[in-house]
């Protein structure tokens, strides 16, 4: 069987030539870097990459067909991420240069209408370990209803483990949907895209806070971020992988943290309304997370449920579980 040739064009116009491996056709999509060095069966299968094209910047993995992956990393560093199309279907190069300028840019689009579940469903798998696999998870001290905007399936075992039970309900279900399952606590799910392409969640979970304990990941922060009334904004070439180190300003301790996000929250906007920022990011200073002083709602923007890892934000499940009790003037812990 002979070799396929293959191209990728991003939209400033440089070109990367390689060698197709699996089905030829065509895709397109924002191009960007993840620098972790393992766990890419999770990226491959995680809901928040849609409308993506991921690049593994370690070399050893073994998925790629020849493309130079160090020299498109460098390049999306220097430039940002931006919008392309791989193909070997094509490889007239000019007219792929005049289709990627004329692709939908991600800012503004809702893309959690295309990864959200069509109905609500309930959760019982607990967490995997090596030595039992899928574990039975304890008894339930608390239901939990889940805003599914592309929602992890670990992150709901790891719920399910901290004894919750868990209801998942589709991106669009409004306040009244929610509520009407009387939960102890509510969870914002990771997703992709803008989350300003969403405003049918903001608006559900801004009608949320003060009312029920609320605990959001990724895209739920920023979610949580523009319901407080604050603003988002997209970064470069966005956080993507397995080593991002994350100061936790309470403690002062440092995590190292699983990341996927493109768009982060301004903390000052939020600063107003009884919002603190609660995590830094040590890379570039971006805020990782934030909470209300007085209601019972927080969120961090990185994935303490990853796996493979790391796991060094694990208690933020048991963070969540606290308040909850607290909440419901039952003892913590119980």
């Amino acid at each position: 069987m002979g070799v396929k040739e293959a191209v990728l064009v991003v939209r400033d116009g440089r070109v990367f030539r390689g060698e197709a491996l699996g089905a030829v056709g065509e895709t397109t999509g924002e191009v960007i870097f993840n620098t972790a060095m393992s766990g890419y069966q999770e990226i491959l299968t995680d809901p928040s990459y849609r409308g993506q094209i991921v690049t593994m910047t370690y070399p050893l993995i073994g998925n790629y067909g020849g493309i130079d992956t160090r020299a498109l990393t460098r390049h999306l560093r220097d430039h940002g991420s931006q919008d392309g199309i791989i193909s070997s279907a094509d490889l007239d190069v000019e007219r792929l240069r005049q289709r990627v300028t004329a692709l939908p840019q991600i800012v503004g689009q809702d893309l959690v209408k295309d990864v959200t579940v069509a109905e609500a469903y309930g959760w019982s798998e607990g967490e995997w370990t090596l030595e039992r696999g899928y574990s039975t998870p304890p008894p339930a001290r608390f239901k939990v209803v889940a805003y599914d905007a592309g929602i992890k399936l670990n992150i709901l075992r790891q719920l399910s483990t901290a004894g919750c039970e868990v209801v998942v309900v589709p991106a669009g279900t409004p306040t009244a949907g929610v509520l009407e399952h009387k939960p102890d606590g509510v969870f914002l799910s990771n997703g992709p895209g803008d989350p300003e392409g969403v405003p049918y969640l903001i608006e559900s979970v801004r009608a949320l806070i003060g009312r029920v304990p609320i605990f959001g990941i990724c895209l739920g922060h920023q979610i949580l971020g523009l319901a407080a009334g604050g603003r988002t904004y997209k970064l470069p070439f966005g956080h993507h992988g397995a080593n991002h180190p994350v100061r936790d300003l309470a403690t002062g301790r440092i995590e190292i943290t699983s990341q996927n996000h493109n768009f982060a929250v301004d903390p000052a906007s939020v600063a107003g309304g009884g919002w603190e920022p609660t995590h830094l990011n040590l890379n570039d200073n971006t805020c990782e997370g934030l909470r209300h002083r007085e209601l019972p709602v927080f969120c961090v923007q990185y994935h303490p449920e990853a796996s493979p890892g790391p796991h060094d934000a694990n208690y933020l499940f048991g963070r969540f579980t606290d308040l909850m009790a607290s909440a419901a003037g039952a003892p913590k812990g119980s």
